[in-house]
């Protein structure tokens, strides 16, 4: 029950904050909370942090899969009484990939996609700005660290600007990489085991 409780909270604060941002902001508008930690309105097709590897409908096809995956597996794991922080690492990584799912499968279909600096509209059920399964990803959290300039007589990157941690994201994707860095780092006994 806990475990459902985490999934429906990650996913109710992601959409709100995702569609809040969609109906707020025009796309690429910028929002500066402090000098390292903004809000920046990018959409995506692709991968966490706006990476671009595969196709698209083979992408959200695969997260269904995995999701379906990770609740059986789940149910499996939590029968069995194995450790509640195995439990809350899978929950994270299911839920932040079903917060992406709705973005990829309905966004397209509730959302017009107006020229900036005009901000996203819900529409009525099948008239957005792309058809099922082809909706773009909302990310926004935009943590530039560090930023510097390279020295000019610096072979390669001479004169290049450098932002230390640029990658824009959302609430979805921390979920899944906090999800895996726990996993990987206090619970590889259960997962170890698991396998036997």
């Amino acid at each position: 029950m806990a475990s459902v409780v985490l999934i429906l909270g990650i996913i109710g604060v992601d959409q709100c904050v995702k569609i809040w941002v969609k109906t707020h902001m025009a796309l690429h508008d910028v929002i500066d909370i402090t000098g390292w930690f903004k809000i920046a309105f990018v959409e995506n097709n692709g991968m966490a942090f706006g990476m671009e590897l595969v196709d698209k409908i083979f992408l959200t096809s695969f997260r269904i899969v995995a999701v379906v995956w990770i609740m059986w597996y789940m149910t499996r794991v939590i029968r069995r009484g194995t450790g509640w922080m195995y439990v809350v690492c899978l929950t994270m990584i299911l839920a932040g990939a079903a917060g992406n799912i709705i973005d990829c499968m309905f966004y397209g279909m509730i959302f017009n996609n107006p020229p900036s600096p005009l901000v996203a509209e819900f529409v009525s059920w099948g008239s957005g700005y792309e058809s099922l399964f082809y909706g773009r990803v909302v990310d926004m959290l935009y943590f530039p660290l560090v930023e510097w300039t390279w020295p000019d007589w610096m072979p390669v990157c001479g004169g290049n600007d450098f932002i230390f941690f640029s990658p824009i994201f959302n609430i979805a994707d921390a979920s899944i990489t906090c999800g895996v860095i726990a996993l990987i780092l206090f619970c590889r006994k259960y997962y170890l085991k698991s396998g036997s």
